[in-house]
């Protein structure tokens, strides 16, 4: 698989990387078993950037990543953490006393010293635009708690304002063939910057990836039942803030275009994921997975070839028909 440099980390990691908020929770149960099954299926098929949280699962990602890590210590592999979620998501939380805390529950987790990269978890924007957050972030870094910092972001005005920073070594931001402002202002800012771009949500929860229709259930403690009014956290991070019905009939247009394509035998999750590692300034991409097919399904995405001018052509056009309305102005 192509690797592309993270940003200011200068490290190295594979085009498709795995987000881990699945084996957490907040997607339905996900057994250690499988949770170990699909890291493993994910290095086995070219992986190297695993993406977690402190609030995944309380720490249950951050310990499954880290024990997985610790016994593939010859792999080159990189883990990036979040923080800032396990307090009210106010400014007053985002203080060092509460970074050192968080960290340090972080590294016993993951089961290491100093963390290759740690996020601020979709903070307030005042956090993202005070001086003093980066004063503080500066100074772990300096101490040898961080190798680096990022910010996962909500909105395209968040990632601006966090890659103006010279500290910043990455942004993460949701993009996707449902969510294409990033594509306006971020990306090209990132790279004049030389700021990465991690990409989250790639399939916007699913979505594109043809499965699901309008009689789709899913598990009450997954939050594509109980977030779809936003009521737990940003309705962006929930189908990409695309209304339900919307997004089935949709991706139904893009499975056809994946089908029409030439793309021979190419998943419409795979031809998402692969729009997004093709478009210049994405560093890498985290699709998540339940289980080892998935898991190897969409690594298998950092393969596929130059993608067809008629396709890409397609998806915009899909996205100024159908989509650009509900999404293009909230983010």
């Amino acid at each position: 698989m192509e690797h592309r440099t993270l940003g200011r980390t200068g490290r190295e990691v594979s085009v498709v990387g795995l987000g881990t908020w699945q084996l957490g929770a907040d997607w339905g149960d996900v057994s250690e078993a499988d949770a170990r099954a699909v890291l493993e299926a994910s290095a086995e098929a070219g992986v190297t950037f695993y993406d977690t949280a402190d609030v995944y699962g309380d720490g249950r990602s951050e310990r499954l990543v880290g024990s997985f890590v610790a016994a593939h210590p010859d792999a080159g592999l990189t883990v990036a953490t979040k923080m800032g979620r396990r307090l009210e998501q106010v400014p007053s939380s985002y203080v060092e006393p509460n970074f050192r805390a968080w960290l340090d529950r972080s590294r016993r987790n993951l089961g290491v010293e100093v963390i290759d990269l740690v996020q601020l978890h979709c903070p307030p924007s005042e956090v993202i635009d005070d001086d003093q957050t980066y004063d503080v972030l500066d100074r772990l870094v300096s101490e040898g708690v961080i190798r680096s910092y990022g910010v996962s972001v909500e909105t395209c005005d968040q990632a601006l304002s966090a890659i103006a920073r010279p500290g910043v070594a990455s942004v993460q931001i949701i993009l996707n063939a449902f969510r294409m402002k990033p594509l306006d202002e971020v990306l090209p800012a990132a790279a004049s910057a030389g700021v990465g771009i991690i990409a989250r949500v790639p399939l916007a929860s699913g979505l594109l990836s043809g499965k699901y229709d309008l009689d789709t259930a899913f598990a009450e403690d997954d939050h594509r039942t109980y977030n779809r009014d936003g009521s737990a956290f940003d309705v962006g991070e929930t189908f990409s803030g695309v209304d339900y019905a919307t997004g089935v009939s949709a991706a139904q247009e893009f499975s056809a275009l994946v089908a029409s394509s030439g793309l021979g035998d190419v998943t419409p999750a795979q031809a998402a994921i692969a729009w997004i590692v093709q478009q210049p300034g994405v560093s890498t991409v985290i699709p998540g997975a339940r289980n080892t097919s998935q898991a190897a399904s969409n690594a298998a995405a950092g393969l596929v070839g130059e993608l067809p001018a008629s396709f890409l052509d397609g998806v915009r056009d899909l996205y100024d028909r159908r989509i650009r309305e509900q999404v293009h102005g909230r983010w």
